[in-house]
């Protein structure tokens, strides 16, 4: 008994100071894309379950299970992005918004240019702007996830950043002007200075505004021409249009004329316009004689002034100036003409360079008095 005993501890003995024969993690995966030190979810799924297939078929779907959440995260961020900058764009409209650009105008005039308020035209130049921050909102969300799928492809992107950054400053010395363009067209849609329909003047061109863009504001003059003015060549502008318009009209009589009764037609005429059925919607408020405004070569210059509804000056004067021209022929008004006087010398005294005399011995004076009508006398008239 006490030599079974002996020899049991013996084999016992050896089996614990013997070494455990562990398969290595490396023979056990040698077969399956899921090696060690592959870390992720793989090699600590394999650890969790020691379920090698499994594991390998988490190794192979963790790219395309990357690439796809980071697609579903870019549509997740580009849809809140958008809305948010919907709402943004929805809160100008509100009167407390209204208010708070009132308060910063006050401060600082020359930060932004006070438009009136609210209308529908302030509605869509502000769509306008939320259309564009989304597109630029929309472009950067997916250039970052262009990124990051590119580097679950282990492709190195320090160069690619690097040679869109040399491409950037290269673009931003070569299209400095296109630059200039764009930011040039945001201000203007920000701060309403004209929109489509307006009638305004940019020095080389004037006319009605078929299209703005950010780059290019496109115009049509009185002539059918379509002019395409670059937004950042535009230096001033003058819109005749926006809110309201002016009928500004020059009126000349004759030195001789009475000019309070003048004032009186033209008053009368113009109150007329004002409260015509047809004509009075153009006219704003109640027209205003300033006076005389000029003393000219051949009459004086009385002016009258409308406001009136924008783009409405023009067809308001065309309808005055008829008026007013019967209104001068009933009341036996003049309307001067040039006037000019002229004096005829009745001598016979030679023209200097020439003859004094023609082939029939007559003067030249005498032949250019005789063809006039003048009289012979010896002092001069005035005619």
């Amino acid at each position: 008994m006490a030599a079974t005993l002996t020899v049991l501890s013996s084999a016992m003995l050896a089996l614990v100071s013997s070494p455990v024969a562990v398969v290595p993690q490396q023979e056990r995966l040698s077969d399956g894309p899921c090696l060690p030190g592959s870390g992720g979810l793989c090699e600590w799924l394999y650890n969790a379950t020691d379920n090698e297939v499994l594991a390998d078929a988490v190794f192979l779907l963790g790219k395309p299970l990357k690439i796809a959440l980071i697609v579903v995260l870019s549509m997740v961020a580009t849809r809140l992005a958008r809305r948010a900058i919907r709402r943004f764009v929805q809160s100008f409209e509100q009167p407390g918004v209204q208010r708070t650009l009132g308060s910063i105008r006050e401060k600082a005039p020359a930060a932004l240019l006070a438009t009136g308020p609210v209308s529908l035209r302030a509605v869509q130049r502000a769509e306008t702007i939320g259309a564009v921050l989304r597109s630029i909102i929309t472009a950067i969300i997916w250039t970052v996830a262009l990124f990051t799928i590119l580097a679950e492809f282990a492709i190195n992107l320090g160069p690619l950043i690097a040679g869109a950054g040399i491409a950037g400053v290269a673009l931003g010395f070569g299209a400095q002007s296109l630059v200039k363009d764009f930011l040039s067209g945001m201000f203007m849609l920000v701060e309403d200075q004209f929109g489509v329909g307006d009638i305004i003047d940019v020095g080389d061109a004037s006319g009605v505004v078929e299209g703005v863009s950010l780059r290019t504001t496109r115009v049509r003059d009185v002539e059918g021409t379509v002019w395409h003015v670059p937004n950042g060549t535009i230096s001033r502008v003058g819109n005749k249009s926006q809110q309201w318009s002016r009928a500004l009209i020059d009126f000349e009589v004759a030195y001789d004329t009475d000019l309070d009764k003048a004032k009186s037609v033209i008053k009368q005429v113009a109150d007329e316009v004002w409260k015509d059925e047809t004509w009075g919607v153009n006219v704003l408020e109640e027209p205003e004689v300033w006076g005389v405004e000029a003393f000219g070569p051949d009459g004086v210059a009385i002016r009258l002034v409308m406001k009136t509804s924008p783009s409405a000056q023009w067809k308001v004067m065309r309808e005055l100036r008829q008026r007013m021209k019967a209104a001068f022929d009933a009341n036996g008004i003049e309307i001067p003409f040039p006037q000019r006087t002229v004096w005829v010398r009745p001598d016979g005294a030679s023209l200097e360079g020439g003859p004094a005399e023609d082939e029939n011995g007559k003067g030249r004076r005498d032949t250019e008095r005789a063809e006039a009508g003048v009289s012979e006398d010896s002092s001069p008239r005035k005619v």
